[in-house]
């Protein structure tokens, strides 16, 4: 019996990437010509030096399809949005740090950019099937809000964190929305705009709410403190120290990049997707120590030092699975422990992925 590939819908299709020459919109428009989608790609290329977009993302600057630009340039997304059968509007200052550092930034390319994407798919009439827009786990911010109203649960909590330490929470779809950054804060009105923008029109969308996206070609930047497998295996490659904020106890959902490139271009195709919100997670808690520990497994005799907690960082959760395992039928393939390994050995085919300004910190 011949099952029908989900992404059939892709083949000769148009797809537009916004922030398609990041670490995530990288991988899901090579992941799109695989397919055979024509995928378009329209980014400013400036979170990044030029050597890690061309030489680690593999992105072609000459490449027609990849279009240097800002999500706010309306005419230029009105363009592009025009010509294509679906949108993916990855593009965000999507770094937490850089969002609480300078909020306008965030708001202009978050908000407002988000805005300008909105309005030329709405603009395009049925052109567009499906806009997909990439949200993040950091809407939940730290916790379930339901338990404010049970105080049976609030004690129950409280007497396993007395035995266990913190129990991190499970975070599904219907949770409410508590963000604790301003990138999250910009997370939650794109998700809602996206709802009553596309839902008045009629056009087809879903929001994907990505956990922690890990793994090769990842790779820092200066003044962040996300991205933390990257972080350690880096710092760990040079002899540094491997910083634990807050003690490392902070957990996240760590997703593969390629995972999290699967289950986006799942939400633009599947057809139960239609109007959903889904998490892109393992459903597996992670402790920022055991990232630590499975780093320094490949590193012997690295340290490790206790650090304070940055403001705007989550103690953070995992992912329920249960709606998009039914929603798109299916569940990322790699562990943590995997996706660690393989991108301690990227790291060392591809020492220059340490950055610079890191080794040089490493020589003081």
């Amino acid at each position: 019996m011949h099952h029908r590939s989900p992404f059939a819908a892709l083949a000769g299709a148009t797809v537009l990437v916004t922030g398609g020459a990041g670490l995530v919109g990288s991988r899901i428009t090579a992941r799109l010509r695989v397919l055979g989608a024509r995928p378009v790609s329209l980014c400013t290329m400036d979170a990044y030096p030029n050597h890690v977009y061309t030489g680690l993302f593999g992105v072609d600057r000459t490449d027609p399809d990849v279009v240097t630009g800002d999500v706010r340039d309306v005419p230029l997304v009105r363009r592009l949005v025009a010509e294509s059968d679906y949108v993916v509007h990855a593009a965000a200052l999507a770094d937490v740090a850089a969002c609480t550092r300078d909020p306008l930034a965030a708001i202009g390319t978050n908000i407002a950019g988000t805005q300008t994407v909105l309005d030329a798919v709405a603009a395009a009439g049925d052109r567009v099937r499906r806009m997909v827009f990439v949200s993040s786990a950091s809407v939940y911010g730290d916790g379930s809000p339901e338990e404010a109203s049970h105080p049976d649960l609030v004690t129950m909590r409280q007497l396993l964190e007395a035995v266990h330490g913190r129990i991190p929470p499970q975070f599904h779809e219907g949770h409410r929305m508590r963000p604790v950054s301003v990138y999250g804060n910009t997370k939650v009105w794109g998700e809602e705009q996206t709802a009553v923008v596309l839902g008045q029109v009629g056009i087809s969308y879903a929001v994907v709410r990505y956990f922690s996206v890990y793994g090769e070609p990842q790779t820092v930047k200066r003044g962040s403190h996300s991205w933390v497998v990257a972080w350690f295996a880096a710092r760990a490659s040079l002899g540094l120290p491997l910083h634990l904020n807050g003690g490392g106890r902070q957990v996240r959902d760590l997703t593969h990049v390629d995972d999290i490139a699967e289950g986006t271009l799942r939400a633009l195709t599947s057809p139960r997707a239609h109007a959903e919100t889904v998490n892109i997670g393992t459903g597996t808690a992670t402790s920022i120590r055991d990232v630590a520990e499975l780093v320094r497994a490949h590193y012997p005799g690295t340290e490790l030092l206790g650090t304070p907690l940055p403001p705007g960082d989550p103690l953070g959760g995992y992912a329920s699975v249960r709606r998009m395992e039914s929603v798109l039928g299916w569940r990322p393939e790699v562990t943590v422990a995997e996706g660690v390994a393989r991108y301690v050995r990227w790291l060392r085919d591809t020492p220059q992925a340490a950055p610079g300004w890191l080794r040089e910190n490493a020589l003081t």
